[in-house]
């Protein structure tokens, strides 16, 4: 009985090869699409920008609100598949796109999927699972997403090679995945109701209760932890400071997320034997770690190194955020509790980026990373002395 316990259950497997056909989707544009916007369609730099700085905005406001509707309304399975039919709609316009303007309204209508599906999606895994398998179950489903973040530009890359040179050809070929990961959540995904949401429609005033001191904390831990973890952009500058040649610099992302993805399940599984609370404080360390080494790498060699590090980071604390975030909140209250957190983090990214160029220019790239690993010291410290969990 206990080993039956511990099985994942058949959504959560769904729920992750949802993701990887997604992740697999996306990335075969997104991987290309700087590339596209400033090669075929004459985009500059500021354009480009825009387009990711509109999309992610987007993306974070949309976050607060599907967690929102999810426990106000039910139909989680519903926002999910909303979330997921945009992004996949989205990708005939990246193919026919003739002007910025239209990679924008689909970067748009890409990410506002993204932030719809994100919540409902993480609060059917917590409805389906129990605390013997939640955290294994995040892992898994985090790894497999991960897993799609670098087939993705794999295979965008070899269609490159061996199938054809038109970028737009390959953007087609993208809705092949996009396709499939909506037809395994009309199929295999469960839309089972949590508790009390089931008898009951939530209301607002009852939402609005949703940031708890528990739940505060860990959004400030989590805001603390998205200030520490700068975007990928700079680990891709400093790879070709170090040396690497361009066309084998998107190798770097590549690299990390292959360490992401196979580390982020079993790592996972360790929250069983140990408190989550340890392994956000493992990630930490493998977070100042990486930051360090590639402060003074100085061969490509020891760049990899550390890109390899940042993934165990990544692996060692992402599933087990969604595992706190379930446990913190209230059952009926998960899906906005999902929302807030993302929100709040997410705006914690975009300023980390902020800070991080900041340091790059006024003193060297060697101090983002430096930057990096004292914000990382400063998580551990909070966590150590703050954070509260089982």
């Amino acid at each position: 009985m206990p080993q039956a316990k511990a099985r994942i259950p058949k959504t959560v497997w769904v729920l992750g090869f949802v993701s990887l056909l997604m992740d697999i989707s996306s990335e075969m544009i997104h991987a290309l699409l700087p590339l596209f916007m400033a090669g075929t369609l004459g985009a500059s730099a500021v354009w480009i920008g825009l387009v990711e700085g509109i999309g992610e905005g987007a993306a974070l406001i949309t976050k607060v609100f599907s967690g929102v509707i999810a426990d106000r309304f039910g139909h989680k399975k519903l926002l999910v598949f909303v979330g997921y039919f945009l992004g996949v709609a989205s990708k005939p316009f990246f193919a026919l796109a003739d002007a910025v303007g239209v990679v924008l309204g689909a970067r748009l209508f890409d990410r506002i999927g993204k932030g719809m599906r994100g919540a409902p999606r993480d609060a059917i895994v917590a409805d389906v699972t129990d605390d013997s398998n939640r955290a294994a179950s995040y892992g898994l489903r985090q790894s497999l997403d991960a897993a799609g973040a670098f087939i993705g530009p794999l295979l965008a890359t070899a269609l490159l090679l061996f199938w054809t040179q038109q970028l737009q050809a390959v953007f087609w070929a993208a809705l092949v995945p996009g396709v499939l990961c909506l037809l395994l959540i009309v199929l295999g995904v469960e839309n089972k109701a949590a508790g009390a949401q089931s008898a009951k429609r939530i209301s607002l005033k009852e939402i609005s209760h949703v940031m708890t001191p528990s739940l505060r904390e860990l959004v400030i831990v989590g805001v603390l932890f998205s200030l520490a973890r700068f975007s990928n952009a700079f680990i891709v500058l400093r790879a070709a400071g170090v040396g690497i040649e361009q066309a084998w610099i998107p190798m770097v992302v590549v690299l990390q997320n292959i360490a992401f993805s196979l580390s982020s399940y079993p790592l996972s599984r360790l929250a069983g034997s140990m408190p989550p609370k340890k392994l956000l404080e493992l990630g930490l360390v493998f977070l100042a770690v990486a930051d360090i080494i590639l402060a003074f790498s100085c061969s490509e060699l020891a760049l990899l190194a550390g890109v390899v590090v940042f993934g165990l980071h990544l692996g060692a604390t992402q599933s087990i955020f969604s595992t706190l975030v379930a446990e913190t909140a209230r059952s009926e209250l998960r899906a906005t509790a999902f929302g807030v957190f993302n929100f709040f983090s997410g705006l914690a990214l975009l300023a980390s980026g902020l800070i991080a160029g900041s340091l790059w220019e006024l003193l060297g790239e060697r101090y983002t990373f430096i930057g990096g690993a004292v914000f990382a010291a400063a998580t551990l410290l909070w966590l150590r002395h703050r954070l509260k969990t089982q």
